[in-house]
């Protein structure tokens, strides 16, 4: 039997999928200076996807460039709800696409996000939880069918990602999320446009919040 490779992700994303990761958690701190070399040499890259990984980190508000250099500008309260006002925005009208089209869309997607989050709520597994989760809330722009809203999402994407990543370590049982989102796809599914954009405001604020409160209690976990 053959058995296929498997496919990693080129180094310079995996670099930026790290550091991203590292800088959401708090374990790189603001103000960090961010060397070039020292970077390369830790993660085991040359500094050219150490260098395309810091010009993407400052388009995502994560790493600012002065005068001696790159630094973590990290994620404060304020940073965490624009994001969130951003994403409501842009997923408000990813729904009400959706509703818009809904006499002819299959909603396989959405049903298949939930039940892996079900499932890797069951299995206590994090990661695979916080898949499902943005796999859920990208079928929102997919069914939608605005090839740009979708891309803008796609943007983003990536550290909404790294902020799951938190607040699902954090959450215990990641049972009664799933069942939020299953709520607001049958929700969605209705058709009821207002009841729909309150569902999924009331659902970003919550995730909004669960950040919000992880970030709060840093000083407290380092003390």
């Amino acid at each position: 039997m053959i058995v296929s490779p498997v496919h990693r992700p080129p180094l310079g994303e995996q670099l930026l999928t790290q550091v991203r990761a590292l800088i959401v958690r708090g374990e790189l701190e603001p103000g960090t200076h961010l060397v070039e070399g020292w970077m390369a040499e830790r993660f085991g890259v040359s500094r050219g996807p150490v260098r395309d990984a810091l010009r993407q980190l400052e388009l995502e508000g994560l790493v600012e460039t002065r005068r001696r250099g790159v630094y973590v500008r990290g994620l404060s309260e304020d940073d965490i709800v624009e994001l969130y006002a951003v994403r409501a925005a842009l997923e408000g009208r990813a729904v009400r696409d959706v509703i818009t089209r809904r006499a002819s869309l299959e909603w396989t997607p959405l049903e298949g996000a939930v039940a892996r989050m079900r499932a890797a709520a069951a299995d206590a597994d994090p990661p695979a939880f916080a898949a499902a989760d943005l796999d859920f809330h990208s079928a929102f722009y997919d069914l939608g069918g605005n090839r740009r809203l979708a891309a803008t999402w796609a943007l983003h994407r990536p550290l909404f990602a790294a902020m799951l990543a938190v607040t699902n370590t954090t959450d215990r049982d990641l049972t009664p999320i799933a069942q939020d989102h299953a709520d607001l796809a049958e929700i969605v599914r209705t058709g009821e446009l207002e009841p729909a954009l309150a569902a999924l405001d009331e659902h970003l604020d919550g995730s909004c919040g669960r950040m919000r409160k992880v970030l709060a209690e840093r000083p407290r976990r380092a003390s």
